[in-house]
């Protein structure tokens, strides 16, 4: 064991033995009766040294702790980031399951067949009989254009029912004219076979006051449009592709399908229904 003198000059005083597992600083301490005036100065010195190496043990051990806490917290960002990410995967991966289910099975491009309406069926909503609907989806559409009128909006029938051979031209002729592939014009017209305007039960409305907004998505700027948000639905109408719906379909502010019966909703509904059962075969 290491001795010392308190004036760290000659071993003149009697010194002790400590434990090992003592602070250097701290071993061979002096006797009270060892001490003399130069013991005395050269005590205060070792004081003032023990002190500084307990402060430096403190400052250590604080430093440890800090840098603990430090390495628990970076850890737990790391997992938690790690966790938000896999969440966020697999929101994704969802997102795209629903999106893949709603365009599977007998759908085409996107979108669901639908049977033409017998032309029995259908009543005009133009004094030309220009344009027709479904009874109860004409007489729904024209008590609604009345109540609007009342409250100021114009709302005007741009198309309604549209046979296959309609269709057909709409899809096939201007996708020619227009230099679209079918994907692309799938987006913003059903192939023939596949329109809902097919059912007797879907119409394309505009505002009267703002023709240049007819079969646009500004459409949703105007009164009419506001005015059916607020009000379709007390008439069983509801819009067909809002923004990101799940058929992929180009957003249709003006594009409205009656649901006010047993017939109109099982058309639409139990089509997608019978869609996502193909898709899980």
């Amino acid at each position: 064991m290491k001795k010392a003198s308190l004036s760290g000059k000659s071993p003149q005083t009697t010194s002790r033995t400590v434990v090992d597992d003592i602070p250097e600083a701290l071993r061979d301490a002096p006797t009270e009766a060892s001490v003399t005036p130069s013991a005395a100065k050269g005590g205060m010195a070792w004081a003032m040294g023990s002190l500084m190496a307990l402060s430096g043990v403190g400052i250590l051990a604080l430093g440890g702790v800090l840098w603990f806490v430090w390495q628990s917290e970076r850890a737990f960002l790391t997992r938690s980031n790690a966790q938000s990410s896999a969440r966020s995967e697999a929101t994704a991966e969802t997102r795209d399951n629903r999106t893949s289910e709603a365009i599977s099975g007998d759908d085409l491009l996107g979108h669901l067949p639908y049977d033409e309406a017998p032309p029995q069926d259908l009543e005009p909503i133009l004094a030309d009989g220009s344009l027709k609907l479904r009874q109860a989806a004409a007489e729904a559409y024209l008590k609604m254009e009345a109540d609007a009128r009342a409250d100021g909006v114009r709302l005007v029938p741009i198309s309604a029912f549209r046979s296959i051979e309609d269709q057909q031209y709409l899809f096939f002729e201007v996708k020619a004219e227009r230099g679209q592939v079918a994907t692309e014009r799938a987006e913003v017209s059903a192939p023939p076979g596949y329109s809902e305007h097919h059912t007797g039960y879907a119409i394309d409305i505009g505002d009267w006051d703002v023709p240049a907004t007819h079969l646009a998505p500004d459409f949703e700027n105007t009164k009419a449009f506001e005015w059916l948000q607020k009000n379709a639905a007390h008439y069983s109408f509801e819009l067909s592709f809002p923004k990101n719906n799940s058929q992929n379909i180009a957003y249709e502010p003006w594009h409205w399908r009656f649901v006010g019966d047993r017939d109109s909703l099982e058309t639409f509904y139990k089509a997608r229904q019978q869609s996502d059962e193909e898709m899980r075969r």
